[in-house]
């Protein structure tokens, strides 16, 4: 089994959003912002290679949206999604499942991209199945209103439309080294995958725990629709993490990819960070 990081490119969100009702006084001294209390954010996936399988995890952003939509977020950088996956050695007709979190414009927005005149939409991974499921595909589809401006009809439904969604049930997974869990806090039952090589194992912490900075049990994103929740679901993971030694791979830290993490009598903090491959 090889991993390789896929970088997609960086955006920017409020810090007050991304940690919610936390001051920026504390915040701030862990994660810089510009003068628009602005922080930069990796959209980062990662690409399994296992066998004869080729397993994406999320997809980034995409870049089909509006003008004005990308206006909000301001994208910067020059990494792409389907360049990083060539930079790492393979074509996107290679890819032969692409796992969804969740569903959210910036984990799912890459799935779909448009023709060369703009005029249909293609999934970016033509021979790929693409994997969510029902409760959170639900949710997507039917969304509340404090979600409804993340969840895109055009990121979802030609993937639904194209055939080759599958859904994975819970205590189940249709791979031989990845298995997941289920967390409610942030959305409605996002799933993290939870890798096996060899004997180490690494859990792709999604939007749980977002950056090595989202540390702090306490420290959860006001985007998130049931904090309290997310509280206790952090508790859980980063106690595996540290009780089990398990790496945590970060999707929007812009400077650490993975740590491992460590309990002390001042909560949960970084044992040792960086890029994923000095960790491994």
């Amino acid at each position: 089994m090889k991993l390789h990081v896929i970088d997609t490119g960086f955006f920017k969100l409020d810090g007050g959003a991304m940690f919610g009702v936390v001051p920026k006084v504390l915040w701030g001294k862990k994660y810089a912002s510009d003068e628009n209390n602005l922080c930069s954010w990796a959209a980062r996936c990662l690409l399994v290679e296992d066998g004869n399988r080729l397993i994406l995890i999320d997809t980034g952003l995409g870049n089909k949206q509006s003008e004005k939509f990308f206006s909000y977020y301001f994208l910067h950088g020059d990494a792409t999604l389907e360049g990083s996956v060539r930079a790492s050695g393979f074509a996107p007709e290679e890819v032969t499942d692409v796992i969804l979190t969740h569903l959210h414009f910036d984990h799912v927005g890459g799935a779909v991209k448009y023709n060369g005149d703009r005029t249909k939409t293609l999934l970016t991974f033509p021979n790929a199945i693409y994997w969510s499921n029902a409760s959170h595909w639900q949710w997507a589809l039917q969304p509340n209103p404090r979600e409804r401006p993340s969840f895109l009809k055009e990121n979802l439904l030609p993937i639904q439309d194209s055939g080759q969604l599958r859904f994975i049930e819970k205590g189940q997974s249709p791979f031989g080294h990845i298995e997941f869990l289920y967390v409610d806090g942030h959305t409605e039952q996002m799933q993290l995958p939870v890798i096996r090589m060899g004997a180490q194992k690494i859990i792709y912490a999604a939007d749980l725990i977002p950056s090595a900075a989202h540390l702090p049990v306490t420290w959860v994103m006001g985007y998130d629709v049931r904090p309290l929740v997310s509280m206790e679901e952090k508790t859980t993971v980063l106690g595996m993490a540290a009780r089990e030694n398990c790496i945590l791979f970060f999707e929007h830290d812009a400077q650490t990819e993975a740590a491992f993490v460590e309990e002390t009598e001042r909560g949960f903090q970084v044992r040792a960070g960086g890029k994923l491959h000095t960790l491994l």
